[in-house]
């Protein structure tokens, strides 16, 4: 077994793709904490790939600790797109991913590389795969009517108004993601269909690419075990801090970018709602139920190659062996001819 990533020689001189008019892409997701990001700095090292982040807090700048974010020394010389894309103050929302995400592999394409989209993400990763087609218009009237009534009267009565238009959706949605919560009133406003209907039918929507849709997953409780390590990690490298400078640079709770897991709860810190104890375990916990949710989102999902960790024994070689041969079957060429 190969011990370092040029030990692993596929050559092919068919190129980069057997399938004749039919573009390569590979998704390595997966739940927050399981390790997507070592994997997959492994494999696009491999087969020449380059990695598309799928995270929807990675976008940001200034917001390091807290997203998890890769640093430069970590990429192992590989390159990253939708990282440090946007200031926190602007607006990120999947149809801007998805058109930035379209830009990133025209141009990976161009230079003779396979993207790789990586994340926890669900909902973006299907957006490119189906090829789903978003409205960026909005009625900003209603929009302003939805948030205010957010703020007034709290997320729950929002997610109350959703549960009374389309109930399926309310059902997937979260009453805390008020953003989404807001964009399905939304669309059910202006289209008179319901988005939980929309979502499904493009659910049935092929692929666009001819792409392999690996989900990296580990046993429950050495996940969750990896995700209260995780935020005791970031809570040592400064995230109190981080959170601390954003606030200090005007952002506040009411910002898509703020309510992102560990950033919400130290504001709520700071704002005197939680002691900083209570605002830890608040972050631990439902990080834990992301996770949870995360993994329904993979299961409803067609085409999904499940790499469960513990089958493998935790061996990263095998891991990559695996997904490597999965590549190969798909008629995904990556440099070819397989030496292990």
């Amino acid at each position: 077994m190969a011990d370092n990533f040029n030990d692993f020689n596929y050559e092919n001189d068919k190129g980069i793709n057997s399938r004749e008019n039919e573009k390569p892409l590979i998704v390595l997701a997966g739940p927050t904490a399981v390790g997507k990001t070592e994997t997959s700095i492994r494999l696009a090292e491999t087969i020449g790939g380059e990695i598309i982040s799928a995270d929807s807090m990675q976008v940001y700048r200034h917001m390091d600790i807290g997203s998890a974010k890769i640093s430069p020394g970590e990429m192992h010389g590989i390159r990253h797109h939708m990282i440090d894309v946007l200031e926190p103050w602007e607006e990120f929302s999947v149809a801007f991913f998805k058109r930035k995400c379209e830009e990133y592999i025209k141009e990976i394409y161009g230079r003779g590389h396979i993207p790789i989209l990586t994340g926890g993400t669900g909902f973006y990763i299907q957006a490119i795969l189906r090829d789903i087609s978003f409205a960026e218009e909005t009625d900003s009237g209603y929009r302003d009517e939805l948030e205010n009534i957010a703020a007034e009267r709290g997320a729950h009565f929002l997610h109350a108004m959703l549960e009374k238009a389309d109930p399926e959706a309310a059902e997937k949605i979260h009453e805390n993601n008020i953003k989404r919560t807001i964009r399905a009133l939304e669309f059910y406003r202006q289209t008179g269909e319901k988005i939980s209907v929309h979502n499904e039918r493009e659910r049935q929507k092929e692929s666009a690419y001819n792409s392999c849709y690996f989900v990296l997953n580990d046993k429950r409780e050495l996940l969750y075990s990896r995700i209260d390590n995780r935020v005791d990690e970031m809570l040592d490298r400064g995230l109190v801090n981080e959170v601390k400078a954003l606030r200090e640079m005007g952002l506040n709770r009411s910002m898509v970018s703020m309510q992102g897991l560990g950033y919400k709860e130290l504001l709520d810190y700071f704002e005197g709602k939680y002691t900083l104890d209570e605002a830890v375990a608040l972050i631990k916990r439902d990080t834990r139920h992301f996770a949870k949710r995360q993994l329904t989102w993979f299961r409803r999902e067609r085409d999904i190659i499940w790499v469960n960790k513990y089958e493998f024994e935790y061996d990263s070689n095998r891991i990559l062996k695996f997904i490597l041969d999965k590549i190969i079957e798909k008629g995904i060429m990556v440099n070819g001819q397989r030496q292990l």
